[in-house]
């Protein structure tokens, strides 16, 4: 009888060792699949040219400055391209309209009311911006930004050069189609906006 309650002590104390043996592996498996499940989740794969390329997706706050700057350049790009062509001004202005307040709507229809846009297409006169720099700043919401760019308006007879510096705010709201980035431009107005130069076509 004592032979069989130690081999019964034995056998239970192995059973209980074996038991507690078998749940650390599956905990310990458990963690490290969901480990490596949520950093597969943080690769994407594109596709280029047949070829897969690896890229990492990061938090929004990463790539604040980045998308906010993309946001101000995109809107000022949008707003400022013009051709003498009503629905090529109508297109570019209504994608412009979707990234900001009514700040812009406001100039927009200012500008129309003073027969800008009618000028342009009777004119003939080109309309297009480049944009030299974005400075945004992060520490504080809504973020400030400042845009500077340079402006050319090609006449039939004329180039004018100009410098724009435009200001404003960004806050977030939801991404869209019209509107990527998930910002809106607030409180948008023009500091500065003076000729540089001008220079005769031939």
């Amino acid at each position: 009888m004592k032979n069989i309650d130690t081999a019964f002590r034995y056998v239970r104390g192995f059973t209980m060792l074996v038991i507690f043996g078998c749940v650390s592996v599956c905990g310990f498996t458990v963690y490290k699949s969901l480990g490596l499940v949520s950093q597969m989740q943080a690769r994407i794969y594109i596709l280029a040219n047949g070829k897969a390329l690896e890229a990492y997706a990061s938090e929004r706050k990463d790539n604040i400055p980045v998308e906010a700057r993309d946001h101000v350049k995109t809107f000022h790009q949008y707003f400022f391209t013009l051709d003498p062509d009503d629905k090529v001004i109508k297109a570019n202005v209504t994608r412009a309209l979707y990234l900001a307040d009514e700040s812009a709507k406001r100039v927009y229809d200012n500008l129309k009311e003073n027969g800008f846009y009618s000028g342009l297409i009777s004119g003939n006169i080109n309309q297009t911006i480049r944009v030299d720099s974005v400075a945004v700043n992060i520490s504080e919401y809504p973020y400030h930004f400042r845009c500077y760019g340079t402006q050319s308006i090609i006449r039939p007879t004329s180039i004018t050069t100009r410098s724009l510096t435009t200001e404003g705010a960004l806050r977030n709201v939801s991404r869209s189609d019209n509107n990527p980035h998930g910002f809106l431009i607030e409180r948008w107005n023009t500091i500065e906006n003076r000729d540089l130069k001008t220079e005769n076509r031939r």
